[in-house]
């Protein structure tokens, strides 16, 4: 079987250099499962991509389980990280355990944007982080001005700060017209995680 990625041109052809910075927020569903969606069409033209998942750890995820599962030419340009603990956090419920490991992986998200080590970098619920101050909006802004020219990033999450949502090239506010939640459905495997 050929190589997925032998005969791809590493990031973008010529006539589309620059990078961007998306934001997926609003109280809708489907940011993250946006930003995947993107993550897979990225690995299927043979970009590096950096995922990392802040406020989200643990192990039952249906996208974690597929990502695990894809051929090893994509497999290889993929790296994700959990940036979070194995439950929700919340203004009321955050911990320095949370804090810590959410400050970790900004630590990690900086080095691979000034290293230019990913072509695209998704940021899930980093606008979490930020209302919940845990990141440093100014500083997440200021990371973000200078980034590599050719670097994707995608910042997830309810709560988009307005300095994000002022240097985003693209910002989509996903709303809930309707959602099956409201009559007492609860998250179910395979649509909502």
């Amino acid at each position: 079987m050929k190589d997925l990625c032998s005969d791809e041109k590493l990031i973008n052809p010529n006539w589309e250099k620059h990078g961007y910075i998306q934001v997926y927020t609003g109280n809708g569903k489907g940011k993250t499962t946006a930003s995947l969606g993107l993550a897979m069409r990225a690995l299927g033209r043979c970009w590096k991509v950096l995922i990392v998942m802040f406020t989200k750890g643990g192990d039952d995820y249906g996208e974690l389980k597929s990502f695990r599962t894809l051929a090893p030419a994509i497999q290889n340009n993929l790296t994700i990280i959990q940036a979070g603990l194995n439950r929700i956090v919340y203004s009321d419920n955050k911990t320095e355990a949370d804090e810590k490991v959410i400050k970790e992986g900004w630590e990690t998200v900086k080095k691979a944007i000034k290293n230019n080590e990913y072509n695209l970098i998704i940021l899930d619920e980093a606008n979490i982080a930020i209302a919940l101050k845990i990141l440093d909006v100014d500083e997440v802004v200021e990371v973000l001005k200078n980034k590599p020219e050719e670097m994707e990033i995608v910042l997830t999450g309810r709560y988009a700060d307005e300095k994000i949502i002022d240097i985003a090239h693209l910002v989509s506010r996903i709303e809930p017209v309707k959602h099956y939640w409201d009559t007492g459905v609860v998250a179910r495997r395979g649509i909502e995680y």
